[in-house]
């Protein structure tokens, strides 16, 4: 019997589906457009899909005299419509991530301590990069106005001890204000319940019982840590995203008919029934599962630190691998709305492949952020769209082929170049500069992204190779070698499959944090608070199914000099701790605070270490797929499969290279086009292709 697992990936334009026969490793890739009306119609279509292709490919192994019988029964459940054979199923969802791109966040209550109703509005009086002095920035307006926030008495210090009890009238009073509302999504953060959660305990008793129609999310559940803005922020997105997720992952249960995990913003997943109790984790669902695959793609093929470009078709989502490991922050967000949770660190640009060009009042042509998406689409989608896209250049450039998914979407190339030539008159430019425009915008974008994922952590961009995945990620591989000076790129197979990929790569992971600030941390404390999380991390690995001998735990802490505001996280070590442990985690902050800052303090008594967040991760380890190697061939592509005119400093014929026909070794010098099912590598000229022994093609300028 085949056992097979399956991800599958949400994303703006479409939904990216991959299959794994855990027997014997064959992966099966199908993409499918996606349904933003409900995202579920476009999950069932591709799980559909993907296991009608299984199935084909099952019954062609049986037929061949691998198998036992002429079918098998995977081929035969594929048939039924069933997911007979099926024993997981992995979701990247973009649910959470839609709302809050889209601010579909309202009619949100808030419940504070009695004193601090304003703490929403003062939030960090920061004013963000690009707008020179606050000035010309207009404050956003704040997740809940001040006129929907309620007070309840009742008071903590820092550690927990209780300065005022709690008021149970004001807190019932708040509660049925609520209720006589309608306001049924509500969040509670009260001063000091990192350190103690029982008075926000209470209040959701309190709710709980006077207004049982409501949503809560309290701080203490959502995020164990000190910051009362960033909690309070990330506390009431929780409680915004909490309904629509809750309904969407209850809708897909009952459609899919079993249990399925749901990834997680910090490289992990869980399952769907313990997601919708802290959706915010699910924020960066689909990029964070990319960055995963990639990495794991990258290590595999000898490159353990790399750039990460997943181009989709409404944004391009970049991010930095050191040592085969995605870089982690807590201080991300989504939107205008920051989330202080563990998350794999994306910056997210307008520049996909449905990103609609325009012209400025100044006159001048622009690109992004607002999509065209899936509906109606680019104007060669021939579904009433009447923007040119990104998309639209390439077509009218001759860089992608007049058709998406290996044929089965055509595209209308002459309205494609209606569109440019149109836009191109209002410029007063050829079409072929204005598509040619539209496209060097488009690569500026995302070079400007993965600048500030490198050079703007330090990072030197030349040291590291890029993969380029997703749809739209292989389009401007050559230019972007140019613009940052990239020593290569590296195009997995199936590029536009990578993050549904990626989600059958992760372990189970739930993170536990809290917050102990101290320059003097004991030993016995420490092993305490460890001990406390290690025990909650235990009790969610155990709901998922994992029995104790299985269970991993990653211990890490931030740590800062003394006058500090924020911290550096380091990872610290197993086992109970003693001296020379401390002495290891103060040594690990040091080195990390000199490479992240140029610096550091470790010989010079006067700058002493305070700890801040204690952190625990439970890991459930799963085994994940095994990429397959070839070995290497023929140098020599064989002859193109078609010629094509493609314009780049002026029309030429072009040689159009399928990539399944290429082997390990063989080598495509540009100009030429190397096609796939889902993805399309416009190769420059003066630039190369080599396949290497994974089936990755690694692009190169010439000597």
């Amino acid at each position: 019997m085949r056992s097979v697992r399956i991800g599958v990936d949400t994303g703006g334009t479409f939904t990216d589906v991959v299959a794994v026969d855990e027997r014997t490793g064959e992966i099966t890739t199908v993409k499918t457009p996606s349904t933003p009306a409900d995202p579920a119609d476009g999950f069932m279509e591709g799980v559909r899909k993907v296991l009608a292709a299984a199935g084909a490919a099952a019954e062609a192994e049986a037929g061949a005299g691998a198998g036992v019988g002429a079918t098998t029964e995977l081929a035969a459940g594929a048939r039924a419509g069933g997911l007979e054979g099926v024993t997981a199923v992995v979701h990247g969802t973009t649910v959470a991530t839609n709302q809050l791109l889209e601010d579909r966040v309202s009619g949100l209550g808030f419940v504070t301590t009695e004193g601090f109703e304003f703490i929403l509005e003062i939030a960090r009086q920061s004013v963000p990069d690009g707008y020179g002095n606050s000035y010309f920035w207009v404050k956003p307006p704040r997740i809940v106005p001040v006129h929907r926030v309620r007070t309840v008495g009742g008071r903590l210090d820092h550690t927990g001890a209780e300065v005022r009890p709690f008021d149970v009238e004001q807190a019932v009073a708040a509660a049925r204000w609520f209720r006589d509302r309608g306001i049924t999504a509500i969040g509670v953060c009260f001063l000091h319940s990192y350190a103690d959660p029982a008075h926000e305990l209470r209040m959701r008793e309190v709710l709980a019982r006077e207004h049982p129609e409501a949503v809560v999310s309290i701080s203490s559940d959502v995020l164990r840590e000190y910051r009362e803005y960033e909690r309070s922020v990330t506390t009431l997105v929780d409680a915004a995203v909490k309904p629509t997720v809750r309904r969407y992952i209850a809708g897909l249960a009952d459609r899919l008919g079993m249990p399925f995990s749901v990834m997680k913003s910090n490289g992990g997943v869980l399952s769907a029934a313990e997601v919708v109790h802290r959706p915010v984790t699910t924020v960066l669902s689909g990029p964070a599962a990319g960055a995963l695959g990639a990495a794991l793609i990258a290590s595999t093929a000898g490159h353990p630190s790399v750039i990460t470009l997943d181009g989709g078709g409404t944004s391009t989502d970049v991010a930095v691998v050191v040592d085969g490991e995605p870089s982690l922050t807590t201080e991300g967000s989504v939107g205008r709305y920051p989330c202080k949770i563990p998350m794999i660190d994306i910056v997210t640009v307008g520049a996909g492949g449905g990103s609609i060009a325009w012209i400025s009042p100044e006159g001048t042509l622009k690109a992004g952020p607002r999509s065209a998406g899936a509906d109606p689409g680019p104007l060669c989608y021939g579904r009433g769209g009447t923007d040119v896209t990104v998309t639209d250049a390439h077509v009218f450039l001759g860089r992608v082929p007049p058709y998406l998914l290996g044929g089965e979407i055509p595209l209308d190339a002459d309205a494609a170049r209606r569109g440019v030539e149109e836009l191109a008159g209002k410029l007063g430019l050829s079409a072929e500069r204005t598509a040619v425009g539209i496209l060097e915008i488009s690569a500026f974008n995302q070079s400007n992204a993965i600048r500030r994922i490198t050079v703007g952590r330090g990072l030197d961009v030349r040291d590291f190779p890029m993969v380029a995945f997703g749809g739209s990620g292989p389009l401007l591989a050559c230019r972007l070698i140019d613009i940052l000076g990239l020593p290569s790129v590296l195009v997995p197979p199936d590029p536009g499959n990578v993050s549904a990929f990626g989600l059958l790569t992760v372990d189970v992971k739930d993170d536990h944090v809290r917050t102990f600030v101290t320059r003097d941390l004991s030993l016995a404390d420490a092993a305490d608070v460890f001990g406390e999380l290690e025990g909650q991390a235990a009790e969610a690995l155990t709901r998922e199914g994992f029995p104790a001998d299985r269970h991993v735990y990653a211990r890490s802490a931030d740590l800062r000099y003394y006058g500090q505001a924020y911290e550096v996280r380091v990872p610290v070590p197993a086992g109970t701790p003693d001296e020379a442990w401390r002495a290891e985690v103060l040594d690990r902050f040091h080195e990390a605070h000199r490479r992240s800052y140029g610096y550091g303090y470790r010989d010079d008594p006067r700058h002493g270490v305070e700890w801040v967040n204690l952190r625990v991760s439970g890991i459930g380890p799963i085994t994940r797929p095994v990429i397959r190697r070839r070995p290497y061939g023929a140098a020599e592509p064989p002859p193109p499969a078609a010629v094509r005119e493609v314009f780049h400093d002026g029309w030429a014929r072009a040689p159009v290279h399928r990539r399944a026909a290429l082997a390990p070794g063989m080598t495509v010098h540009g100009p030429a086009v190397i096609e796939e099912y889902g993805s399309t590598l416009p190769l420059h000229p003066g630039f190369t292709a080599r396949m290497d022994e994974y089936g990755n093609l690694e692009v190169r300028r010439e000597p």
